[in-house]
């Protein structure tokens, strides 16, 4: 039996390896960049790129006809859902009740803008985060798979939409300016509810990259039992991702009353979960976890929104969208999943 100079042991005939020297030149370029590290850095601005000048040549009065605007009211509430579902997927978790819970937020402020005003803008943000930081908290206390517990949160929110309507639109009945900034202004022809999603990437950035925090979520996401042994407190931190999922939902919800004035379990914002969830990973979010960079979710969720317009330009019938979402995440998840990481691909 012979001793390793870093203590491993080796037993029976294997010989102890020698050791490296740290000046040895490293392997081949293309044995140190992955193609999920390929694509985390280039990949989401440029396929963005690349689908834009395609749609830009086959119509070539989209830039100069509002395109756009266009293109980014429709991000701008697949953006909040996005970014909330990047930061569960950061913890390797997934939430499929956070556009639910933004449609909720769209209820409860179509119910109560008139008559609250400003309080309502604050409550149905409030609402929404205490829902995904429930969702949490159960998910952390009772180790139920997210997928399941979010599944069936998602049923509960549908069915609390359709009460809380009447299974009818439910129109806001005054204080309509108090939202109709997000898309009355605009900065370069970007709406502001977009301007203001850029802004949240941002902040949401630099939390990930510079708090303690932001690190002890990374830490869950990549290694969630080397985090345990390191002392972070996993509970606090996969519920602080859910409440997070739900904040920024909340956004969502004030998007798409500024952007339809009503809320609907089946109209504006009903069909958010499969897009956000092809924006969060096109943007580049590892769906192992652990791996998030919300600047370039933007650029997935403007990837995300210009997929239906690419669809019309080349003809093809509306309803192939559901289909193109579904590929996408099949095509990035199987290109960039981090398989090496676990054993058994579940």
């Amino acid at each position: 039996m012979t001793t390793t100079q870093d203590g491993a042991v080796a037993t029976g005939g294997d010989r102890a390896p020698a050791p490296k020297d740290p000046k040895a030149p490293a392997g081949p370029l293309r044995s140190r960049i992955s193609p999920a590290s390929l694509w985390r850095t280039v990949g989401p601005i440029a396929v963005f790129v690349l689908l834009l000048v395609v749609v830009s040549v086959l119509n070539p009065s989209f830039l100069g006809g509002g395109g756009v605007t266009i293109l980014a009211t429709q991000a701008a509430a697949i953006l909040f859902v996005a970014l909330g579902q990047s930061a569960v997927l950061h913890v390797g978790s997934i939430d499929l009740s956070n556009a639910s819970i933004g449609l909720l937020a769209a209820m409860v402020l179509a119910l109560t803008l008139g008559p609250l005003g400003p309080i309502a803008i604050v409550l149905a943000i409030a609402v929404a985060t205490a829902v995904g930081a429930l969702n949490g908290v159960v998910f952390a206390v009772t180790q139920i798979p997210s997928f399941a517990l979010t599944l069936g949160t998602l049923g509960v929110l549908q069915a609390a939409a359709l009460v809380l309507s009447n299974a009818t639109t439910v129109y806001v009945t005054g204080n309509t300016d108090l939202l109709a900034w997000m898309f009355g202004s605009a900065i370069a022809g970007v709406p502001a509810a977009f301007v203001l999603g850029i802004v949240l990437a941002v902040v949401f950035w630099a939390v990930l990259r510079f708090t303690r925090v932001g690190h002890g979520l990374t830490a869950v996401g990549l290694n969630e039992s080397a985090a345990i042994f390191a002392g972070r407190r996993n509970r606090l931190l996969k519920t602080l991702a859910f409440a997070l999922s739900g904040f920024f939902a909340g956004f969502a919800g004030l998007v798409i009353i500024a952007q339809a004035g009503a809320a609907s379990s089946f109209g504006v914002g009903s069909d958010l979960l499969l897009p956000a969830i092809a924006a969060a990973i096109l943007g580049g979010t590892a769906i192992t976890g652990g791996v998030t960079n919300p600047i370039t979710v933007v650029f997935g969720a403007l990837t995300t929104a210009l997929l239906p317009i690419g669809i019309a330009t080349l003809g093809i019938n509306a309803q192939a969208q559901s289909l193109a979402y579904g590929f996408v995440i099949i095509l990035i998840v199987a290109l960039t999943a981090t398989r090496s990481r676990t054993a058994i691909i579940k």
